[in-house]
């Protein structure tokens, strides 16, 4: 089992330096992988990423919720960077800017902002980070 990177991820980076065996890799180009993500092969499952990240966007790949519900977070409402679940394909009009664990700048297109107490289906980000590595398919650890 690995973990999986979901599309509450914001691309704060944090999760790359704690993993001691090195294999997340953010998303290149932005626009077609818009967050980090955990070659399945090389995870070790040992979890150091998941405290690390501030968006809670990280889980056991069996654990990865089907009905997430969206509660704010830090008095900010919750955001949605390219979810795959259909039910948001409408609402992708938002745009994110904010900062990464090294203080760079993060700027999202694509997003959108939960309400509280909303449902999201979180499974179908699985596969994109298995197709992050397949060959042929996604950059792997050549978007580094």
């Amino acid at each position: 089992m690995t973990h999986i990177i979901t599309s509450l991820c914001l691309r704060d980076g944090g999760c790359i330096e704690v993993c001691p065996v090195e294999c997340i890799v953010p998303g290149k180009p932005e626009t077609e992988w818009p967050w980090m993500y955990i070659d399945p092969v090389t995870c070790i499952d040992c979890g150091a990423c998941v405290p690390e990240c501030p968006w809670e966007a990280i889980f056991p790949e069996d654990d990865v919720p089907g009905d997430y519900v969206a509660s704010p977070k830090d008095g900010n409402p919750r955001r949605l960077s390219a979810p795959l679940d259909p039910t948001y394909a409408d609402r992708l009009t938002e745009h994110y800017e904010g900062h990464n664990n090294k203080g760079e700048a993060v700027v999202l297109d694509r997003t959108v902002s939960l309400a509280d107490g909303e449902k999201v289906d979180l499974r179908a980000d699985i596969p994109p980070n298995y197709d992050f590595f397949k060959e042929g398919v996604g950059p792997g650890y050549g978007a580094k």
